[in-house]
């Protein structure tokens, strides 16, 4: 391994993320440092080795013919050094660390965390709520609970619930409403990011072609919940989104018309790896307190 001291280790670090994300600024947002950082390291690695590994180009760096196996190689090779430090990590079998999404562990899962406590006093939880889609072959992360077409690579992925669609909104306005179509007269709450419309429920309460008046536009549906909550207007809500505060009467549900989005929330675990127990334990819990699958279908 004498070849490994011609180029200094960050140096090679800055080669494959270039080479992985395909320009100096996504390099430089994965690594924590400046452009300017990343752009001096591949040009040292390249003094060091001799010879090109990027043409620079107007729409980012592209790697040379001949770098390519390398740079395919070193994927491979941090990809498995990452690995080996998430392993030498996980020293506490009674530590259960869990992705999710924000808006999922503050909107559902965190007001249930004491009945799985109860359940299980051994395990301990830490809550990684992130956007970020987690790598669970490198990460330090047991589960991962993801909503998508559960078609992610790299993981295992079991589907909890069926992910569908209804209108929710405050007592007050919900008192308004009698049929679907008195729904248009009320403004919506809109999740800007969401990657479904009120066309779809519309289509499925026979309102096809009908659209919706805006009120408020958020990026965040933690947000979008909180001004429907306040009387705001009505908002296209799904089950682990709105349960809580429809179970605490701050939402009404006022039809029972719901519609299939094509996704699901899933729990995932990295591809082909064994359950722990404790992972079993979580995922068996969180079964019951979600709807059966057969009915989250119907």
């Amino acid at each position: 391994m004498s070849n490994l001291n011609l180029v200094h280790l960050n140096g090679l670090r800055a080669l494959e993320a270039v080479g992985r994300l395909g320009s100096l600024q996504a390099a430089a947002d994965e690594l924590g440092v400046s452009v300017g950082a990343v752009s001096q390291q591949v040009i040292k690695a390249e003094a060091q080795l001799g010879q090109p590994v990027f043409q620079r180009l107007p729409k980012g760096m592209m790697p040379v013919d001949a770098a390519r196996p390398m740079l395919a190689r070193l994927t491979d090779g941090f990809h498995a050094l990452s690995e080996a430090m998430a392993i030498g990590r996980r020293q506490d079998d009674a530590l259960l660390t869990i992705s999710v999404a924000p808006v999922f562990a503050a909107r559902f899962l965190v007001h249930r965390l004491d009945r799985f406590s109860s359940l299980h006093p051994e395990i301990r939880l830490r809550i990684d709520a992130t956007t970020r889609l987690a790598d669970l072959g490198v990460d330090d992360i047991d589960l991962g609970i993801r909503v998508g077409p559960g078609t992610w690579p790299g993981v295992d992925a079991e589907l909890l619930i069926e992910q569908t669609v209804f209108p929710v909104c405050s007592p007050a306005l919900a008192e308004k409403l009698k049929q679907p179509k008195d729904i248009l007269k009320l403004p919506a709450i809109i999740d800007g990011p969401s990657m479904f419309s009120w066309a779809i429920w519309l289509n499925e309460a026979g309102l096809s072609g009908a659209g919706m008046a805006t009120r408020h536009v958020f990026n965040d549906a933690s947000l979008c919940l909180d001004a429907t909550i306040a009387g705001q207007g009505v908002m296209l809500a799904w089950h682990t989104l709105a349960t809580y505060a429809l179970e605490q009467g701050r939402l009404v549900e006022p039809f029972s018309i719901r519609a299939h989005t094509g996704m699901g929330h899933y729990l995932v675990t990295r591809a082909g790896a064994r359950m722990p127990a404790k992972v079993r334990a979580f995922r068996d819990w969180l079964k019951t307190e979600l709807p059966p699958l057969t009915e989250s279908v119907s």
